[in-house]
C-alpha cells in the first residue's frame, strides 16, 4: 500500500509528460541573412535527474545547469543564474532591483526565505508622485516610471551574498565569474529583447547613460546581433573582489545616490525625470531579513510563500483556502473555472484592504490564512452566478465561518505593478530547491542606468499607492517596502518537496501561480500542460483578464454565469520544477509566452 506521500506523488506524477521541443527562431531578418545570429534554441520541457533549471532565458539556464553540473547546490545555481539574467535580462532583473528568496534545505526540512525588497529612503515625502508645478500626480508613464523618484534601495546584491552565506557552497566572486563572462562575450538579441528596446526608446533616450548603453547609434539593438555589457562585468568584478560592501558603501554607493538625486537626463527630452531620495546612508542602512514564510494546505500538501511585505504568499494561500472547500476535480470546466475566479476575486479584496510591509502595518497574516475565515469568504461565492465586482473586503478581524452570504460592493485597488520581473526554479541533485522571483518592476525600470556601471535602477516605489491615504496599508512612508505580488512558491508532501513554481507580471503573478497549483493538483494537468494551459487573471475588478485562447475556449459559457472578461495577449511567464518520488524531475518554462523560456537537468531520461 502506498503511503501518504507516495500516494500524492503517484497524484502529481500522474499526467503524461510533454516532451522537451526546440523553440524555433522566430526574429524578423536584419540586414543581410550571414550577419544574423540565431539565439541559443530555448526547450520549455525537460525531464530528467540530478538537478534542473529553469528560467526565461536560454543562457541563463545553461549557467545554472553548469554550476549543479560541477558540485555547487541550487542555491549557488540559482544566484549564477540569476545573476546571468542580469545580463541578458536587464529590464526585467539585475543589480539595481530586488526579489524574494524562497530556499528548501533537504538536510532540515525546513523552508526559509529572505527578502530582498527594494525600500524607500529616510526622506520619501507622502507626495513624492506629486507634480509641484501642477499639483497633480504624475502621469505614470512614461513620466512617473522614468524618474530617480521611483527608485527604491536595492536588495538584489545584499540577497544573493546572504543567500550564499546561508545555503551555498559556493562564494559570490565565484557565483558571479560566469555572469561576468557572459556579459565580456555577449549575448544573441533575440525579438523580445529588441521589442522591449523599441517599447522603451523615449525613456532611455531621456537618459544620457542608458541610451550610451541600451541605444547604440540612438536605436534599439537589431535582432540577431551581440550586444556587450563591459559595464556590468566590470560592476560583477568589483562585488566578486570586495563583497556586497562594494555596492553598500563606498564610491559606487555614492555614484548610485548621485545617479537616482541628480538624474543624468538629456538635454533635448520632454520628460521631466524628477530627482529621488536614496543616499549613501540608505544604502548603508540596508538589509534583507529574514521572514517566516506563508504556510497554507490544499488537500493534505503544504504549500508555502512569500510574506509581507509580499502579497504573494497571503493571495495564493486564501484562494486555495477557498476552493479547497470545492470538489474541482469533479467539476466541469467552466465550474472550476468559476470558482477559481470568484476565489481570486475575494483574495484580492481582502489583500487591498490588508496587505503592506508588517514592519510598519498590522497585517493579520494567520486570519488571512485562517481556514475558518476562508469558510465564511467563501460564503460570498454563488455556483451558479458569478458575484458583482468588485466585492468588499472581509472583517479579519472578527470572523466565525458562519455563511452570511455575499459581503456587497467593494472597491477595486488601483493597480501600478508592471507586467515584468523574471523568475527562476532549481533544484539539486541533493533535493535543495530554490524560487526565486526578482525584478526592477517596470520593463527597463526607472529607466535609469547608473554612468558606467552598467545596470539599471528599479521604479519599485511606484508600488506604493501613489496618492496617499492614511488608513492604506501600502501607503508611501519612508523606510517602507512597497507592496509586492511576487509569490515564489514550494509544494511539500510529508515535509518533501514536490513542486515549485513562479512567475513575474505583477499583480497577476498571484492568479497565474494559483492556476498553475489549481490545474496541477486539482485538475489533473501535468505540470508543462498546467503551464501552458490558457491564462485568466481576476483581481477584484468588473472584468476579468484572460488570454485570448481562455475567451475562445470558455469564455462563452462563462459569461453565461455573468462573467465579463478583457483580452490581454499574455499573462505571466512562470518557471517550474515537479519532483517525483524517485528522483525524477520535470522542468518546465514557457512554451511561447515572453518569447519561451529555457528548462534544463542534468541528466536527462531516456
Amino acid at each position: 500500500m502506498l503511503g501518504r506521500r507516495s500516494a500524492l506523488v503517484a497524484t502529481l506524477t500522474g499526467g503524461a509528460l510533454v516532451l522537451a521541443t526546440l523553440v524555433p527562431y522566430a526574429g524578423a531578418a536584419v540586414g543581410a541573412p550571414g550577419d544574423r545570429l540565431a539565439p541559443p534554441p530555448k526547450v520549455p520541457t525537460a525531464v530528467g535527474y540530478g538537478g534542473a533549471v529553469s528560467s526565461v532565458d536560454a543562457d541563463a539556464s545553461r549557467v545554472g545547469l553548469e554550476v549543479l553540473r560541477k558540485g555547487g547546490n541550487a542555491t549557488d545555481a540559482a544566484v549564477a543564474t540569476a545573476a546571468a539574467l542580469g545580463v541578458t535580462e536587464p529590464y526585467s532583473a539585475g543589480l539595481g532591483g530586488g526579489g524574494f528568496f524562497v530556499h528548501y534545505s533537504a538536510r532540515t526540512g525546513e523552508v526559509e526565505t529572505i527578502d530582498g525588497r527594494e525600500k524607500a529612503p529616510a526622506a520619501m515625502p507622502h507626495d513624492a508622485f506629486i507634480d509641484p508645478e501642477t499639483g497633480e500626480e504624475y502621469p505614470f508613464f512614461p513620466d512617473m516610471v522614468t524618474s530617480g523618484a521611483s527608485v527604491g534601495v536595492p536588495g538584489t546584491p545584499l540577497t544573493w551574498e546572504k543567500a550564499l552565506k546561508k545555503w551555498g557552497t559556493r562564494s559570490l566572486a565565484r557565483s558571479l565569474r560566469p555572469a561576468a563572462k557572459l556579459a565580456r562575450k555577449g549575448f544573441i538579441v533575440d525579438e523580445t529583447f529588441h521589442q522591449q528596446t523599441v517599447d522603451n526608446q523615449e525613456r532611455f533616450a531621456a537618459i544620457d547613460s542608458t541610451a550610451e548603453l541600451f541605444l547604440p547609434g540612438g536605436s534599439a539593438p537589431t535582432v540577431g546581433s551581440r550586444f556587450r555589457n563591459p559595464d556590468v562585468a566590470a560592476t560583477y568584478d568589483l562585488l566578486a573582489r570586495k563583497g556586497v560592501d562594494a555596492f553598500y558603501r563606498g564610491p559606487l554607493a555614492a555614484e548610485i545616490a548621485e545617479t537616482v538625486t541628480a538624474p543624468p537626463k538629456t538635454d533635448d527630452t520632454d520628460l521631466p525625470v524628477p530627482a529621488g531620495w536614496v543616499t549613501t546612508d540608505d544604502l548603508a542602512a540596508y538589509t534583507a531579513p529574514d521572514r517566516e514564510p506563508t504556510h497554507s494546505t490544499y488537500q493534505g500538501l503544504d504549500v508555502y510563500g512569500m510574506a509581507p511585505p509580499s502579497s504573494g504568499g497571503i493571495g495564493v494561500g486564501e484562494a486555495l483556502n477557498i476552493l479547497e472547500r470545492y470538489e474541482l476535480s469533479g467539476m466541469s470546466p467552466t465550474e472550476a473555472y468559476h470558482h477559481l475566479i470568484e476565489a481570486s476575486a475575494i483574495s484580492f479584496a481582502d489583500r487591498g484592504a490588508y496587505l503592506g510591509d508588517s514592519d510598519h502595518v498590522d497585517v493579520p497574516v494567520d486570519a488571512l490564512l485562517d481556514d475558518t475565515f476562508a469558510a465564511e469568504r467563501a460564503c460570498g461565492i454563488d455556483p451558479a452566478a458569478a458575484q458583482p465586482k468588485p466585492v468588499a473586503a472581509g472583517d479579519a478581524y472578527d470572523f466565525d465561518g458562519i455563511c452570511e452570504g455575499p459581503t456587497g460592493p467593494g472597491e477595486t485597488a488601483r493597480d501600478t505593478e508592471n507586467l515584468e520581473t523574471t523568475n527562476l526554479t532549481v533544484v539539486d541533485r541533493w533535493g535543495d530547491v530554490v524560487e526565486y522571483t526578482l525584478t526592477i518592476e517596470q520593463t527597463g525600470g526607472s529607466g535609469i542606468t547608473v554612468p558606467g556601471r552598467g545596470f539599471l535602477l528599479n521604479n519599485e516605489l511606484t508600488d506604493f499607492s501613489t496618492t496617499y491615504r492614511a488608513d492604506d496599508p501600502n501607503r508611501i512612508e519612508p523606510n517602507k517596502r512597497p507592496r509586492s505580488s511576487m509569490s515564489p512558491t514550494i509544494v511539500l508532501a510529508e515535509g518533501r518537496p514536490v513542486l515549485a513554481v513562479g512567475s513575474p507580471g505583477g499583480s497577476t503573478i498571484i492568479t497565474t501561480v494559483l492556476q498553475i497549483l489549481i490545474e496541477r493538483l486539482a485538475l489533473g494537468r501535468s505540470l508543462p500542460e498546467a503551464v501552458a494551459a490558457p491564462r485568466v487573471s481576476q483581481r477584484n475588478a468588473a472584468s476579468t483578464g484572460a488570454e485570448p485562447a481562455f475567451i475562445s475556449t470558455y469564455g462563452g459559457a462563462l459569461k453565461s454565469l455573468g462573467h465579463r472578461f478583457a483580452e490581454t495577449p499574455e499573462l505571466g511567464a512562470a518557471t517550474a520544477i515537479e519532483i517525483g518520488s524517485d528522483g525524477l524531475l520535470t522542468a518546465t518554462a514557457e512554451p511561447w509566452r515572453r518569447g519561451g523560456g529555457s528548462a534544463l537537468v542534468v541528466r536527462p531520461a531516456d
